[in-house]
């Protein structure tokens, strides 16, 4: 029986959710048989287990909610398959990866993209998202994003770190992807899914590793529709 992904989508069916493409990768990663079950905002409540986010798995019956608490179930359930950390020590690692992509990524991307964002949403998602991103923005989603071009060099500047590291080697995992390379590319990814602003300029290293990134198992990245 194949693994149930339930993917945040938009109105016309893409998934962008960076989180559940987190988990994505690490299903493909981990060369399970798994398959996405595209959800609405409005349609989290029914997948039931008393998840109010996205992404959740049903491996067997078992429902995981929680990006990162699905990897670690992926990976103490399927020891034999790849390993998405490479040990206690990549895991701990890896906590600090996840936080930084979580601010220094996620948090500027939202801003950049957020009017785009409830564009895409089917209508009956709109109003939740408007009213609690406005909520937490403080301002509209319209004035939120229009600050996107003075704000996009310091996103660029903040991914030195990422960019340094791909200098020396093909991936964060070293000469292969590990579960620390698909946290920066869900972030990214979900820009590419809802916006056609882009984050990257060609000539960054970061832009290459994306692009090797997209490719990964037979190009399950590039599959999916995107803006850019």
């Amino acid at each position: 029986m194949s693994i149930v992904l339930y993917d945040l989508a938009a109105a016309d069916g893409r998934c962008f959710s960076p989180n559940c493409w987190r988990s994505a990768m690490a299903l493909a990663h981990k060369g399970l048989a798994w398959e996405s079950r595209p959800t609405l905002f409005t349609g989290i409540g029914a997948i039931g287990g008393g998840n109010r986010t996205v992404p959740v798995i049903d491996d067997g019956g078992t429902l995981v909610g929680d990006s990162w608490a699905i990897a670690e179930h992926l990976e103490s359930r399927y020891p034999d398959r790849p390993s998405l950390f490479g040990g206690d020590t990549g895991k701990a690692l890896t906590r600090f990866v996840q936080q930084w992509a979580i601010t220094q990524m996620h948090a500027p991307i939202f801003t950049m993209i957020v009017a785009d964002i409830h564009t895409r949403l089917a209508v009956a998602d709109q109003p939740y998202f408007r009213e609690s991103r406005e909520k937490r923005l403080g301002c509209t989603l319209e004035q939120a994003q229009a600050g996107r071009d003075a704000a996009l060099p310091g996103f660029r500047a903040a991914l030195a770190p990422l960019r340094l590291a791909l200098q020396a080697q093909p991936f964060l995992g070293g000469e292969q992807p590990t579960y620390a390379d698909y946290l920066p590319f869900g972030a990214l990814q979900w820009a590419r899914m809802c916006s056609p602003y882009r984050m990257l300029s060609d000539d960054d290293p970061v832009h290459a590793w994306f692009e090797r990134c997209l490719d990964l198992y037979d190009g399950l990245g590039r599959r999916a529709p995107g803006y850019w």
